[in-house]
């Protein structure tokens, strides 16, 4: 479940309302069904290599739970054998592996803040992240986007040396002219 959380960067809901045919092995993606979003808008995500495998083998597992299709993750305790796991049992999880990892911040929402602003370090232009996450506006997007200050430094100095060096040969270029 992180590993899908992370790579499709689902929101709680949408990750517990996951069904088994809304995965699509063959191409690596997942259906994000438009009544289990918060814009109520359909979207078809990818997710990586070793998240496919994750999941692969979670359906072997998923099977001795239960081979009908429906629900995608199944909650196995004795109370619930076999029901869709819920969205309180998935938050009660993350907060504990969050304690015990030192981490209490961390909620089920960290994986999406940093699938997106992993997306953005990897160069993605800001509508292509909107679109991944089913934001209807990138100033929505903007507030998943954690960028450091040495990040952005970084990012400037990259731009700013093009200005220059364009800058640079438009002076040698007009005092050729010139001359």
């Amino acid at each position: 479940m992180l590993a899908l959380a992370y790579d499709a960067a689902l929101r709680r809901e949408e990750l517990c309302s996951l069904r088994t045919d809304d995965i699509d092995p063959a191409r690596r993606t997942i259906r994000v069904r438009a009544e289990t979003t918060k814009g109520r808008r359909e979207r078809v995500v990818p997710y990586s290599a070793p998240g496919g495998e994750l999941l692969r083998a979670y359906l072997a597992h998923r099977s001795t739970l239960s081979r009908a299709r429906g629900p995608l993750f199944l909650s196995e305790s004795p109370r619930n054998w076999a029901e869709p796991l819920t969205l309180w049992t998935w938050s009660k999880v993350i907060r504990r592996i969050a304690l015990e990892a030192g981490e209490p911040r961390f909620s089920t929402h960290t994986l999406r803040h940093l699938c997106l602003t992993d997306l953005a370090r990897a160069g993605w232009e800001l509508h292509a992240i909107a679109t991944f996450a089913g934001h209807r506006s990138p100033d929505t997007t903007l507030q998943y986007i954690h960028l450091s200050g040495r990040e952005l430094a970084a990012k400037l100095a990259s731009g700013m040396a093009q200005i220059h060096d364009w800058r640079i040969a438009l002076l040698a270029a007009t005092a050729a002219g010139s001359a």
